[in-house]
């Protein structure tokens, strides 16, 4: 809690001060000393907090996405989501994993430089096992996996990097392509050991299996774009995206799509038993319809424009004419809903 001097105090203390007895220099620096921070220059802070924060943003996409593909392609209850985002040394890193391990090295292009994808073995036993018919029960094993096991799982990987791709289109269009697989990290050297990396840790579980996943990025790889590694400009991209190239793509597929378009000359009421009864022949009589009449035109379900019958060479066919101003039902309901408030 902080102390408050009285008057008599405050009033000892400046003359202390102005008669000597209290020297202001050790005051300052005092005070200076108490602004010191501790700096480890061997492990410096490469990434800022706000960086920290849209890594975790956009990993908790790529999380998603993988919980998605894993559940359909081992049709089993899969979740992934994000434990952690640390920065750390590689050295760290590699001393943290155990031995033997699924170790996939990952060329971030158009980046410089690799990534790691390390995949506990517990959930790399479990997901090989529901792969070849197994239950998927858990299994405690400590070997390195075999040529056939090594296939499999290049194949999940290369899975998994198609969700990394997407995870990062608003930031950079990167094409992660699987460079090797290894099972012993002392094999896995991308980077000097005390190269910062940010390491982000995905607690994944298959099953009743639970184990971690962990991509470890290191500072160099990203570096020439640790300037977009921003919430703002993120969240702008995010828009941007769905604004700009969306738009074009959405048009597209709109522009493909085929509406029923339907000329209507009348309606009228009659009973079900007319209806039943009608023969070859037999004619309705539309209400306040002549031949001059103007006709309407349905697009869907709605009425869009007044046009007038004709015929074009042995085809009939409708000559569109004023534009049908119509408000449609939903919007009319919220309209008056509003001014009923």
């Amino acid at each position: 809690m902080t102390e408050i001097l009285s008057q008599d105090e405050i009033d000892a203390l400046l003359t202390a001060i102005s008669t000597g007895e209290v020297d202001t220099a050790e005051l300052s620096s005092a005070s200076e000393q108490r602004r010191v921070k501790i700096y480890d220059f061997k492990r410096p802070d490469k990434f800022s907090k706000d960086q920290i924060r849209t890594l975790q943003m956009m990993h908790e996409t790529f999380a998603r996405l993988t919980t998605t593909a894993l559940s359909a392609q081992l049709r089993a209850l899969v979740s992934v989501h994000v434990a952690s985002v640390d920065q750390l040394t590689y050295e760290e890193f590699i001393r943290s994993i155990p031995n033997p391990t699924t170790l996939a090295v990952i060329n971030m292009d158009p980046l410089k430089g690799s990534s790691i994808l390390e995949i506990d073995p517990s959930i790399t036993f479990t997901i090989i096992d529901k792969l070849f018919g197994g239950a998927g029960d858990p299994i405690k094993l400590s070997r390195e996996l075999t040529d056939i096991e090594l296939s499999v799982m290049e194949g999940i990987v290369v899975r998994i990097l198609g969700n990394l791709r997407e995870a990062w289109s608003n930031v950079i269009d990167l094409r992660p392509r699987m460079g090797t697989l290894e099972t012993n990290p002392q094999f896995a050297q991308i980077v000097p050991p005390n190269d910062m990396v940010v390491l982000i840790t995905l607690e994944t579980k298959v099953g009743d299996v639970e184990g971690m996943t962990n991509l470890c990025i290191p500072y160099i790889t990203i570096e020439p774009i640790i300037g977009k590694l921003s919430a703002q400009y993120w969240y702008s991209s995010i828009r941007k995206g769905a604004t700009d190239e969306n738009a074009g793509i959405i048009k597209a597929r709109l522009e493909s799509i085929e509406i029923p378009v339907i000329a209507e000359l009348g309606e009228t009421n009659i009973s079900f038993f007319d209806i039943i009864n009608l023969q070859p022949g037999d004619a309705i009589k539309l209400p306040s319809t002549t031949i001059n009449s103007e006709m309407v035109l349905k697009v869907g379900i709605r009425r869009k424009f007044k046009c007038r019958p004709g015929q074009v060479g042995n085809r009939m066919a409708v000559q569109i004419g004023e534009f049908i101003d119509e408000i449609p039902d939903e919007l009319l309901t919220t309209r008056r809903q509003e001014e009923d408030l």
